[in-house]
């Protein structure tokens, strides 16, 4: 399996493979057994970094976010060598204190979806239960946090819980999801999340407020305007957060996310059905 030894991917809108300083940029269709990704990915030079863009809507919105092919989109960063993920998201609040424009970096993913199914690349004869009681890399975790807090409001931990879509909330939703104890609500990041620790690449979420979902007695509608509106306020901070992570990524280390499968496989390697094995090529590597 091709490894171009890009350690770092990052994963978000159509500002970020657009930031100034990045060099070399080229465009990769990357075909993988789980279908075609988002879009095609932008492999750059960001100072002396290799870094790897992914439009995860594809370049101009044009992918649902129950269209997302998760899978896909992970196997072909995974291929590429990505060790690291940074996930850029708009999400909507569900706390008064995390005002729009606040970037929160979460340690907790709810999944509310109905698609558990097409979060995993296990099945088919290959059996794989991985912990994911800690969804989020700390490492990563706290080094976002700390260049976020550095450039504007900025908060660490809580819980995103990831919704279907593509309609926003009803208010009845949005106040359940109040009661459950989250913080902010998307519909991407839990599938995301998934894939990586399966690939063995350590993720974390960069949360970018741009609403209050619909439950805020002053802000008690949610509209497309005025997500675009913020998003593009946010669209500059995103980037410099971005540029200012990716040369501090501890490349010469290692955690937990980078063995995540060590343990996990429950089905002896004889049993590996050749056709399944080869699909989860990049991600088996290690263990053939």
């Amino acid at each position: 399996m091709p490894n171009d030894n890009v350690p770092i991917g990052i994963i978000g809108g159509s500002g970020l493979y657009e930031m100034p300083g990045l060099e070399e940029p080229q465009w990769r269709r990357i075909e993988t057994p789980w279908g075609a990704p988002s879009d095609e990915v932008m492999v750059a030079r960001l100072g002396d970094r290799r870094v790897a863009f992914l439009p995860r809507h594809g370049r101009g919105h044009r992918i649902l976010p129950s269209e997302l092919n998760h899978r896909a989109n992970i196997y072909a960063l995974k291929t590429l060598g990505v060790r690291w993920i940074i996930s850029l998201s708009a999400v909507g609040s569900l706390r008064e204190h995390l005002e729009p424009g606040t970037f929160l970096i979460p340690s907790q993913f709810y999944d509310r979806t109905k698609r558990s199914a097409e979060h995993t690349f296990f099945g088919g004869g290959i059996v794989a239960h991985i912990g994911f009681a800690h969804p989020v890399c700390g490492t990563l975790q706290r080094l976002l946090f700390e260049i976020a807090q550095s450039s504007g409001p900025a908060s660490l931990g809580g819980t995103y819980v990831n919704m279907e879509g593509p309609a926003f909330s009803t208010l009845a939703e949005a106040e359940e999801n109040r009661r459950a104890g989250f913080d902010v609500i998307g519909m991407t990041n839990l599938g995301e999340a998934k894939c990586a620790r399966e690939a063995e690449i350590a993720y974390a979420t960069v949360a970018m407020v741009t609403d209050y979902d619909c439950w805020h007695p002053e802000h008690d509608h949610v509209s497309v305007a005025l997500v675009l509106d913020c998003l593009r306020k946010n669209a500059e901070r995103a980037r410099r957060l971005v540029a200012d992570a990716v040369p501090r990524i501890p490349l010469d280390e290692s955690c937990d996310c980078h063995r995540a499968l060590k343990n996990a496989i429950m089905t002896p390697r004889h049993l590996w059905p050749k056709e399944r094995a080869g699909m989860l090529g990049a991600i088996l590597a290690p263990y053939l």
